[in-house]
């Protein structure tokens, strides 16, 4: 009795070990999927996930995944090409517009100082605004083409005091801002904040975010510059609310307020501050809203 209890124990202990060590090389086979998986997903890379472990139902699954990880590649590159054709397409065909809208606005300029009754004088004004429009949108895509294809800023950043950039961005809106009765409230911190950026594109998200304030606010302005880097942008907008204030970064978005909105402007500034380094966000406080920027 004691002999076949003890070759009982044996058994049990030696089917416990070799379950320990299936669970194991499991568990290492789980990591090495694991692994591959991740490094598949995160790079663009052709290699598959390999496996050392010898188990069946192991090397199955990490066959069917290299299986739907080579689709999924396959349809990013298509959607990839995809993506930087619609670009280029937008691109040309911006360039191909704008040569007879301008030309179409021209003739229009000339129209305008002939002699006509005055419902032909009306028509001419609605057909010199459209065109003004479609002439504004085309611009503002061909320069959304170029910012979201990040060519233009990969290799040309420099040391930029940020504090200059923005109060040269202010001035040149000076004008504007007086003509819409705003008087800006300004707040730049003394000591020079310096940040390796593109100096143009810096000044572009600066003009593009003013532009915006200039069309939306309710007669204010406030632009503060901290010392840590930190840009702030409010204005009453009484119009607004937090859920289209929560997509004026969105590419064509316009509220009924916005006069001559393209809904590109902000889109480019998001853009071309990512593309940057840095973060823009925007929140509706108070019937104010508030575009943040740091870098």
């Amino acid at each position: 009795m004691e002999v076949l209890c003890l070759w009982i124990a044996i058994i049990l202990l030696a089917v416990i070990i070799t379950l320990a060590v299936k669970l194991y090389l499991i568990r290492c086979a789980v990591r090495e999927i694991i692994t591959g998986l991740e490094k598949k997903l995160s790079t663009d890379t052709n290699a598959i996930i390999y496996l050392s472990s010898g188990d069946k139902g192991m090397r199955r699954l990490a066959s069917e995944l290299n299986v739907q990880l080579k689709a999924l590649q396959k349809e990013r590159i298509r959607c990839q090409q995809g993506d930087v054709e619609l670009k280029r397409d937008v691109t040309n065909i911006s360039h191909d517009l704008r040569t007879p809208l301008t030309a179409i606005v021209g003739y229009l300029n000339i129209l305008e100082r002939e002699k006509m009754s005055p419902q032909a004088q009306q028509y001419l004004k609605i057909i010199s605004e459209r065109t003004s429009a479609m002439k504004l949108l085309t611009e503002e895509l061909l320069k959304y083409s170029v910012a979201v294809s990040g060519d233009n800023l990969s290799l040309d950043t420099e040391d930029v005091i940020v504090n200059n950039v923005l109060e040269e961005s202010i001035s040149g809106f000076y004008a504007v801002l007086t003509e819409s009765g705003i008087s800006p409230e300004i707040s730049i911190c003394e000591e020079k904040v310096h940040r390796m950026l593109n100096k143009n594109a810096l000044s572009r998200v600066f003009s593009n975010i003013i532009s915006n304030a200039v069309k939306y606010s309710s007669g204010d302005l406030c632009i503060t510059l901290t010392e840590d880097g930190t840009i702030t942008f409010s204005n009453s907008a009484s119009g607004l609310d937090e859920i289209s204030v929560g997509r004026l970064f969105d590419r064509y978005y316009t509220v009924e307020t916005g006069d001559r909105s393209t809904g590109i402007g902000l889109s480019i500034a998001r853009e071309l501050t990512e593309q940057m380094g840095g973060t823009i966000s925007a929140e509706y406080i108070g019937e104010r809203v508030v575009i943040n920027i740091v870098f």
